[in-house]
């Protein structure tokens, strides 16, 4: 049991998925470090000046902080453009790519691949039937150079 999960753990996905949410909690702090300390000032200054109460309105004595709501959004459209331009598009046209090889025909077989035909079809022609040939079945014929 312990072993199976070992396994998951282990497997390529697992990690890099999480080396992905660990960076992207961490871009995502940065952005928001960002839009707080310079777009948020930026807002509630174009909104209603300097004061504390800048980017906000008070309706029956409760304070909302529209200010703090365009901050998350922009934030939000930031870290969305980013992850969208520097991993999901790259990733797809690498997909594609493989796509289109995959169409332009078969892959060619590796040189192990061919090297293991090889043997298994000497193997075959050593245990096949023998004929009164002088010996010669089951051999390779020499080409002349």
């Amino acid at each position: 049991m312990l072993k199976g999960f070992k396994d998951f753990l282990l497997r390529g996905n697992v990690v890099d998925l999480a080396v992905a949410v660990v960076i992207g909690a961490a871009f995502t702090a940065v952005v928001t470090a960002f839009t707080s300390a310079f777009l948020k000032p930026l807002i509630q200054l174009a909104t209603g000046g300097g004061g504390q109460l800048a980017g906000t309105f008070t309706v029956n004595g409760v304070v909302f902080d529209y200010a703090s709501f365009i901050n998350a959004v922009i934030t939000f459209l930031i870290t969305a453009a980013v992850i969208y331009f520097l991993v999901v598009l790259p990733l797809k046209i690498v997909q594609e790519r493989r796509k289109r090889g995959e169409e332009a025909g078969p892959a060619e077989p590796t040189d192990v691949e061919l090297l293991a035909e090889i043997r298994d079809l000497l193997r075959e022609q050593a245990r096949g039937p023998r004929r009164d040939d002088g010996g010669t079945a089951g051999r390779i014929p020499h080409q002349d150079r």
